[in-house]
């Protein structure tokens, strides 16, 4: 089982599998759940209103975030809107940047100023991160701002300093959470914390990882080198 500081950071699973979230929410350490399209469509949801609600039973009160499907500002409003009324535990994404590269730092501000809980996603570096304080600040409204840390780390960017200097962004902000998005490996959840991350997104594959939490590198080193023997074996290879 999960031995993280709980204290220190959040454990949100990012899956979309009613099954595996029902499980998930059964993990003390998992606090929330988080979604997007691209998710909806690996696993071919359709009916997406249905999949909401038979998300936010399995969660089992836990925080679920349910992302937006448009680009304009009016249907983005008209979609949060819609979406936040799925439940009391509902965090709506909206993406930071529209699809032709302007910003929805006005429709935010709307949303926001209406107690909509929020989840401003794919974020990517620190001037975004300027702009949606800005935008959101004497809101009240309760907001995640994703930084997509492991996809800049792709990029062959170091997204450590981009969530330091975020985190000191919106440490005197009130109700605003700092979420390491787009994990790569389970030393991340360390990059987080260490960064100052209140949240981090796992998915599936890396959460079943936690069983190897503190592991005797030595025996890690043997079972290693004993699967490589068998797989040789199997595989009936000859030198």
């Amino acid at each position: 089982m999960l031995e993280v500081n709980s204290s220190k950071i959040a454990l949100f699973a990012d899956v979309v599998d009613e099954k595996a979230i029902e499980r998930f929410a059964t993990w003390p350490q998992i606090q929330g759940f988080t979604t997007n399209p691209s998710l909806l469509k690996k696993a071919g949801v359709s009916d997406y209103k249905n999949f909401a609600i038979k998300a936010l039973r399995a969660a089992d009160g836990k925080c679920v975030s349910f992302e937006v499907i448009s680009d304009s500002e009016q249907d983005i409003e008209r979609e949060a809107k819609t979406i936040s009324g799925w439940g009391e535990n509902v965090f709506v994404k909206i993406p930071f940047l529209k699809t032709d590269g302007t910003d929805n730092t006005r429709v935010i501000k709307r949303i926001a100023e209406n107690g909509v809980k929020l989840n401003i996603t794919a974020v990517f570096g620190v001037d975004q991160v300027k702009k949606i304080a800005e935008c959101i600040d004497n809101t009240r409204a309760s907001v995640i701002i994703s930084i997509f840390a492991g996809r800049i780390a792709d990029t062959g960017i170091d997204p450590r300093p981009i969530v330091v200097e975020s985190k000191e962004i919106v440490k005197n902000l009130q109700d605003i959470k700092l979420l390491w998005a787009s994990s790569r490996e389970i030393f991340n959840v360390i990059d987080a914390q260490s960064c100052g991350c209140d949240i981090i997104t796992l998915t599936s594959d890396l959460l079943e990882k936690f069983k190897l939490w503190g592991k005797d590198l030595n025996e890690y080193s043997r079972q290693t080198a004993e699967q490589f023997y068998k797989d040789a074996k199997a595989a009936q290879l000859m030198i």
